[in-house]
């Protein structure tokens, strides 16, 4: 038992003449070391998030879909849902900082797809709110025309108004 203590304080006194031998220029070294591998691992992740797009929305097929809202003065949006050829492809419910930058004049895409050439119905119904309570839904259909090349829809909510618009490009 004895000697387990007399070689876990040896152990102990080797550790603290090594701290001791480490500067703190040392330190600052290596913490401005892994400061950088931080920095390259970040790049290389918006890297690799920008490849596997397009990788798996090939700008032929790719269809973006964005929500803007055209008459944000006292209204909250509180919900969008998009169905795309019958499916049922994004449900986004708002949060406070999102609803912030929409009345901002925001644009949020909201939907990323790949899609043939053609003619593909769009439904989108919002659900919201106004200044005063008073809930505010609206829904309405539009006919995407895709081509060859990538698609941009914006789908414009006019608040309170319970409109929306489409613009496309």
């Amino acid at each position: 038992m004895s000697r387990i203590l007399i070689l876990t304080a040896l152990m102990l006194l080797a550790s603290v003449g090594y701290a001791q031998d480490v500067s703190r220029g040392d330190i600052r070294g290596l913490d401005e070391q892994i400061q950088d591998v931080k920095k390259d691992v970040i790049n290389l992740t918006a890297e690799l998030s920008q490849l596997e797009e397009k990788l798996l929305f090939p700008s032929n097929t790719q269809a973006s879909f964005f929500v803007s809202i055209t008459e944000p003065e006292g209204f909250s949006l509180e919900s969008v849902e998009l169905t795309l050829d019958g499916e049922v492809v994004a449900h986004h419910l708002y949060t406070y900082r999102e609803i912030e930058a929409l009345q901002k004049g925001g644009v949020q895409k909201i939907h990323v797809a790949n899609v043939q050439s053609g003619s593909h119905p769009l439904q989108v119904r919002y659900m919201g709110k106004t200044d005063s309570g008073r809930e505010v839904s609206g829904q309405a259909s539009y006919a995407v025309e895709k081509k060859v090349g990538p698609k941009f829809v914006e789908i414009q909510i006019a608040g309170a108004k319970s409109a929306i618009n489409f613009k496309d490009w």
